[in-house]
């Protein structure tokens, strides 16, 4: 029996790949160690850390501060910093872990991705050697996709039939490829979502989230004049739509449309609340300097009363494209 766990199941670490200099942040450097200490901090406060990193002597010198549980570094060479898209996917094979090592190519062959896409395989080696790790010739990214622990999968047609990922396959193919890899009964395509600026054609980690097995908190633009406006009308219609394995209906929860965020081009950013982590008793919240901050805040602190929500400052990351719950990648394991 095989099953694809949801967030909030407990999780043994969490990997994050530090930024380096010979990457697309070197113009940022200083912002995104500093937004990467806070972040991975944070984190230590709720589960162990692992820091893939260029240079265990500079990286481990940037953390001072006392934390409840490890952080440990591991030297592995990487292109960038998306660990949600690189790292391996856990799964429970009769309840035993089981990583899957899926094909990274840099989100449709935008990027170059050759280190990243050996990072799994290196890390296991290196801090899991008694645990299987399982090389699937299919390319997925794990901020693609979203599962509810108990066998249905959230998902969006714009980033898994991108002809620049697995063009062979059809979309019943992927779908039965889904629900076999992960032993899903039920596989929910969202159409619709958008954001500006983003590389990643559509996350849905980036649109909509599950938060417990009958919850789903999206992002909602109440601004007709905004660009987002007309596409994330329809996602929320569709996502009305959706049920769940046992054909029961989702309690929805929006969550506020952060003010338009622009790089120094005068290029929208794609800023967005659903980029949260769930990691063990806690939820990061990624936040950007603008009004909306405390109120997401507020209502993710709704939506999970018996963790604690914390928010983390995440406006440089989106400079790059991405945010919080993109830079992490939990393991059950």
């Amino acid at each position: 029996m095989i099953r694809l766990p949801a967030e909030w199941e407990q999780q043994g670490f969490v990997q994050y790949t530090f930024p380096h200099r010979n990457s697309d942040w070197v113009d940022m450097y200083q912002e995104v160690v500093a937004c990467f200490v806070n972040i991975i901090v944070a984190t230590a406060q709720f589960a162990p850390v692992v820091v893939v990193c260029h240079s265990k002597k500079e990286v481990s010198s940037y953390f001072k501060d006392s934390t409840l549980f490890p952080i440990r570094f591991i030297e592995i060479a990487s292109n960038d910093t998306w660990a949600r898209d690189h790292g391996a996917i856990t799964v429970f094979e009769n309840d035993k872990p089981v990583l899957l090592d899926f094909i990274f190519n840099g989100w449709g062959q935008k990027f170059e991705s050759t280190l990243d896409n050996q990072i799994s395989q290196q890390l296991v080696q290196q801090i899991l050697p008694k645990t299987e790790v399982r090389s699937i010739d299919f390319v997925l990214e794990g901020g693609s996709i979203e599962s509810d622990g108990a066998g249905t999968l959230l998902t969006t047609s714009e980033c898994l039939l991108s002809k620049f990922r697995n063009p062979s396959y059809s979309k019943n193919q992927i779908e039965a490829f889904l629900k076999q890899t992960f032993g899903l009964q039920k596989v929910l395509w969202l159409d619709h979502g958008y954001l500006a600026g983003d590389d990643t054609d559509a996350h849905i980690d980036t649109l909509a989230r599950f938060c417990n097995a009958s919850t789903i908190a999206y992002v909602k633009c109440d601004d007709p004049t905004d660009e987002h406006y007309n596409d994330l009308q329809k996602m929320e219609s569709q996502l009305h739509t959706f049920t769940n394995a046992q054909n029961q209906a989702y309690n929805l929860v929006p969550l506020p449309f952060p003010d338009a965020c622009y790089d120094d081009e005068g290029q929208r950013l794609p800023a967005t609340y659903a980029n949260f982590l769930i990691v063990n008793e806690g939820v990061l919240v990624p936040t950007y300097g603008v009004p909306q901050d405390e109120t997401a805040l507020a209502i993710l602190q709704r939506i999970f009363p018996e963790r604690t929500v914390i928010g983390v400052d995440c406006r440089v990351l989106i400079e790059q494209h991405g945010s919080l719950h993109c830079v992490s990648m939990g393991y059950g394991c």
